[in-house]
């Protein structure tokens, strides 16, 4: 048998009089800023993932009829025209506007934010028995054109909803048609002051203005892109939308309008059509009115007159190395830089082996095992100390006799009755029988396991404790 094992560490003794000053414990400030900063650090670059991964109304090709890409709006324009739908392309808003004389149809301004601010009021005049469809559009946008609207909340993110979200029926039959859509990013509502009735769709992201041109806001463009019309009922809501009456006229922009002239130039040909200056606009729908196309000439022949020679907002600027990527090249290597970042930081704090800290006592194994049985005597725990018991004799004589993990109770009394010399319905009680009431029933039972496993242990051609083989 050997002696009570010790767990002694040395306690550096304290300097003496001539040694040494203590050593000040620095403060460890990095240890709370070091954690902020990375939790802002990824707070910001999720920002910025999140701002390059929305689609941006300025960029060229944005819900384009012929854009493939991925914010294009091709597929949409495809499905349209699968549906016997007419869809005009324009690229300026005059022909647009012309275009809506010939008949019924409807004006799909995807980007209104890039019409010039003098022009945004015509959207609000447009003849009877048109339809506008906004995606997305501004308080700026909504109040140049004269629309009694207003945006309120908007969320992280779009969102699929039911057209009967927030509570109120949906008035609105392509949108109940439709069903679930990504529609629910921009929430709008009548403007303050105003009386008008509204349809409400999809928890406020679908406004109708009903009138005598009807006019149709929504909130996110999701429904009508490439890459998300397959989702839900997204391609049946935008189709719906824009097909009710058998033609569209697609407005699609390159770019920021330039302001609006008062002449062709060159001097020949009819006036360019141009809202009056202030804002206010001359065209009434059918093509005439002052300031529309065959109006009374305020205009001069060189495409000078009373307006300004305004160039309009200038051009983006244009970055080549930007454009070579996609958003989520960026957002990626965002992403790749903060991991090295957090590993940098992580290596840094290992600038050395562990170090081993004194412990403040010394504890004797023997006083560990006596006051663990302690422990089990005060709280009456004498079953779960008869299973430690069993535990650790089971453990030695399967060590002794070799005997498998897998086999049962029954096997293994069978087995250990005959080095022990008893019977298997004696080894199967003492190893695997019921727990001892009093504690005399338990003391016996851990002499019964002793004598057990050094009766075993003693078995010819098997080393017994102590023995050095």
């Amino acid at each position: 048998m050997t002696g009570p094992a010790t767990a002694t560490v040395g306690v550096p003794a304290p300097a003496g009089p001539g040694g040494p000053p203590p050593v000040r414990r620095r403060r460890r400030r990095h240890r709370v800023i070091v954690p902020l900063a990375l939790a802002a650090a990824l707070l910001a670059g999720t920002i910025a993932a999140h701002e390059l991964d929305q689609p941006d109304p300025g960029d060229p090709g944005f819900l384009s009829p012929v854009a493939t890409d991925d914010d294009g709006g091709s597929r949409l324009a495809d499905a349209l025209r699968a549906q016997g739908v007419t869809v005009a392309l324009e690229t300026d808003l005059l022909p647009a506007l012309l275009g809506l004389d010939r008949g019924p149809a409807t004006l799909f301004v995807p980007a209104a934010e890039l019409l010039h601010p003098d022009t945004l009021g015509v959207l609000g005049e447009l003849p009877a028995g048109r339809r506008l469809v906004l995606v997305d559009p501004s308080r700026r946008v909504l109040e140049s054109a004269g629309l009694p609207l207003v945006p309120t909340d908007r969320r992280w993110a779009t969102r699929a909803v039911d057209p009967t979200a927030g509570g109120r029926p949906c008035a609105v039959p392509e949108a109940n048609r439709a069903g679930v859509a990504a529609a629910g990013l921009q929430r709008y509502a009548a403007a303050p002051g105003t009386a008008t009735a509204l349809d409400r769709c999809y928890a406020d992201g679908l406004v109708r203005l009903p009138g005598r041109a009807e006019v149709v806001v929504v909130g996110a463009s999701d429904p009508f892109r490439n890459d998300r019309i397959a989702e839900h009922g997204n391609e049946a809501l935008a189709t719906g939308l824009l097909g009710v009456h058998g033609r569209v006229v697609w407005l699609d922009l390159d770019g920021p309008a330039p302001a609006p002239t008062f002449g062709r130039p060159g001097g020949t040909g009819e006036p360019a059509w141009s809202p009056t200056p202030g804002g206010s606009t001359g065209y009434d729908g059918d093509g005439s009115g002052e300031g529309g196309p065959g109006g009374p000439g305020t205009a001069t022949g060189d495409g000078s007159g009373d307006a300004p020679d305004s160039a309009g907002p200038p051009p983006p600027d244009d970055h080549p190395l930007l454009d070579a990527f996609p958003p989520w090249f960026w957002a990626l290597l965002l992403q790749l830089a903060l991991v090295a970042l957090l590993i940098v930081l992580w290596r840094a704090r290992r600038l050395g082996p562990p170090v081993t800290e004194p412990l403040p006592v010394e504890v004797r194994s023997a006083e560990t095992v006596l006051g663990r049985a302690r422990l089990y005597r005060r709280a009456r725990a004498r079953g779960p100390a008869a299973a430690t018991l069993r535990t650790a004799a089971l453990g030695r004589l399967r060590g002794r006799l070799d005997l498998p993990a897998t086999l049962g109770p029954t096997e293994v009394a069978t087995r250990v009755a005959g080095p022990a010399g008893g019977t298997p319905e004696q080894i199967h009680e003492l190893l695997f029988g019921a727990a001892p009431q009093t504690d005399a029933e338990l003391l016996e039972l851990a002499r019964s396991l002793d004598r057990l496993t050094r009766t075993v242990a003693a078995a010819p051609g098997r080393p017994t404790e102590g023995d050095p083989r």
